[in-house]
């Protein structure tokens, strides 16, 4: 039953994104947003084999959908969302590429079907146990996984995820949340995933001025390989693959 009403709230959440712009509340329209953004189309791509059959989950309105749109891959693309997924459609038209709403939790699809399975901020909103199961039964043997998630060792993010009035304040729907490294690691571990990688990156924040975006990136790659502090960067970067 909590689920259920997990997924009505976040069908609803598809509405505020589209009545208040999906882009803004995601901070991807900034000089630095898009420069963010960029960043993880080039992670979350790098997985990817021309020919792949490949499940996005959670397109909303089909930001990563559209790159992907453009490389030698069969693209499936979905959200429990109605409203986001027509936005999707009406934004990418592309024959390798089509939209259809699903359940993460109860996909319609058979076992084994996609080369590799990618989303960009989306486990977070979900139950995370189940969505990790049923990835799994849908990833080819020998396939991968490739995700972008809040990182909750962030100041800024913890905050954020764990004060309410923030949380809908900067946008949040109101279940989504974010993940420790070490335990994101273990639950793909423990669902049958192999050479699981959690990389903490970004410490490039959406709002700095487009002046000082080139400084804030230099003392961002160094922070990214700094011992401890590179564990409090904003994002997590998840690989593993089905064994």
């Amino acid at each position: 039953m909590e689920t259920d009403k997990r997924l009505v709230r976040e069908i609803e959440h598809g509405k505020y994104l589209i009545s208040s712009g999906a882009g803004e509340v995601w901070n991807w329209e900034s000089p630095a947003g898009k420069l963010r953004w960029q960043r993880r189309v080039k992670m979350l791509s790098s997985i990817l084999h021309e020919g792949d059959r490949i499940l996005e989950l959670g397109c909303g309105t089909g930001y990563f959908t559209r790159e992907l749109a453009k490389l030698r891959v069969h693209v499936t693309a979905i959200d429990i969302s109605p409203e986001l997924i027509e936005v999707a459609k009406s934004e990418v038209k592309s024959e390798n590429v089509s939209f259809e709403v699903q359940n993460a939790y109860e996909m319609t699809y058979g076992s084994n079907q996609f080369n590799a399975v990618i989303g960009s901020s989306v486990l977070h909103h979900l139950e995370i146990e189940k969505a990790v199961t049923e990835i799994f039964r849908v990833l080819k043997p020998g396939g991968m996984i490739a995700f972008t998630e809040p990182n909750m060792l962030n100041p800024q993010i913890a905050l954020q995820k764990n004060i309410p009035w923030l949380k809908r304040k900067l946008g949040d729907s109101p279940d989504e949340t974010a993940f420790f490294s070490w335990r994101i690691k273990k639950l793909l571990t423990r669902a049958g995933f192999i050479s699981v990688q959690v990389m903490p990156f970004d410490f490039l924040h959406p709002s700095v001025p487009a002046k000082l975006i080139n400084p804030v990136i230099g003392i961002s790659k160094i922070a990214e390989k700094t011992p401890i502090l590179k564990a409090i960067a904003g994002s997590l970067f998840i690989q593993a693959a089905k064994g």
